[in-house]
């Protein structure tokens, strides 16, 4: 009976992590350049004396979906999408270098590029800070030139150029604020085979369709899940009857 209940008990459980896995991707189903999260589970046997045939249900693993999303032309000159593989490098809280396909990007009042959330745009030698009154453009390469409002026209100046790194899918770590880090914490190297679409923006990975669907077999997983704890327990009643009529 408690071969049962074991791997009743725990295939609910997950089953309802899975559900809130499912539901932070719906979230974020709009969210510029996110990367869906999969939940894989597999069954374990119970080591110990006395219960080699029990087994509970493990939440092996939490892959991240590296599928690009859709391209969506914006027309703004501070938004790039990065195609294909690769990432655009960005100075997180702690000062050390992170990884996002965030590209709607955006200048602070001191000048700095950044993304959406505030972090600073890194370049080849750090945040790359762009002059007042300028007109911005950004390279498929992820050059950054500015055009001066005033004076001489067409007066191109180069003012850096985006990070844009593409280490192995295996190597990254996702973190609690969303951006990506190496496993071994160094910085990536320059990548000069990833480039940026000017001008546009990729969306989330996310198939919200497919989010729900997966929603509602996992609502009726946890509901199998619970009925067969109600069986077991009727079943123990029974067999505690029959044992008690027996006496």
């Amino acid at each position: 009976m408690d071969r049962l209940i074991y791997t009743a008990m725990t295939g609910a459980k997950h089953a309802f992590l899975q559900q809130a896995g499912v539901a932070h991707n719906l979230s974020n189903a709009s969210t510029i350049g996110y990367r869906a999260m999969e939940h894989k589970f597999r069954a374990v046997p119970i080591q110990g004396d006395g219960a080699p045939t029990r087994a509970f249900v493990v939440d092996a693993s939490v892959a991240d979906v590296f599928d690009q999303g859709p391209m969506m032309a914006t027309g703004r000159p501070l938004d790039v999408a990065v195609q294909g593989a690769g990432w655009i490098s960005v100075e997180a809280p702690d000062g050390r270098e992170a990884y996002t396909r965030a590209g709607n990007l955006q200048i602070n009042v001191n000048g700095q590029l950044q993304t959406a959330s505030g972090l600073n745009v890194l370049g080849d030698g750090g945040p790359i800070a762009i002059p007042p009154d300028n007109n911005i453009t950004i390279a498929p390469d992820g050059t950054v030139s500015t055009v001066p409002l005033f004076g001489a026209p067409n007066n191109v100046n180069v003012v850096g150029r985006i990070k844009l790194v593409n280490p192995a899918e295996d190597q990254l770590v996702r973190g609690d604020d969303g951006l990506f880090r190496t496993r071994a914490g160094a910085p990536a190297v320059l990548d000069e085979n990833v480039k940026v679409a000017p001008e546009t923006l990729e969306g989330s990975n996310v198939n919200p369709v497919d989010a729900m669907v997966n929603m509602i077999s996992l609502a009726r997983q946890f509901e199998m899940q619970i009925k067969m704890l109600q069986t077991a327990d009727a079943n123990a009643s029974k067999a505690s009857q029959i044992l008690s009529m027996n006496a």
